[in-house]
């Protein structure tokens, strides 16, 4: 029977089963229990941890590739862990600027996002 001492990440069968990350660069590993028992982020818990170790360090865990946008004609651009929010971004940028935009993939696929004129 769990005694809660674990943060309720282990299984029934008494594996724990809380998710980490680790960084090359730092070299450090950290399990996620804070992600998911404080801040409560659920199956985003390695997109909260990634974004905010990126937000502190200046870089992605290792295993984490982000989506880059780039603008061509301005020095804006962002970085994004899934597609969706990279090319709202894009999208957004080129309809209010007038300006191409580069999204690129994880794993390294371009497109350009071109204003509506």
């Amino acid at each position: 029977m769990p005694d809660g001492s674990d943060g309720g990440q282990r299984s029934p069968d008494g594996i724990d089963d809380t998710p980490t990350v680790a960084c090359r660069q730092c070299g450090t590993e950290w399990n996620l229990e804070y992600e998911l028992d404080t801040l409560r982020v659920g199956n985003r818990a390695v997109e909260r941890f990634a974004l905010d170790h990126k937000r502190h360090t200046g870089h992605f865990p290792d295993d984490v590739r982000p989506w880059i946008v780039a603008c061509e004609s301005c020095p804006d651009g962002d970085e994004f862990l899934t597609e969706r929010p990279a090319r709202r971004w894009a999208e957004t940028h080129a309809r209010h600027t007038d300006h191409e935009v580069t999204v690129s993939s994880a794993d390294g696929e371009a497109t350009t996002i071109a204003p509506d004129r």
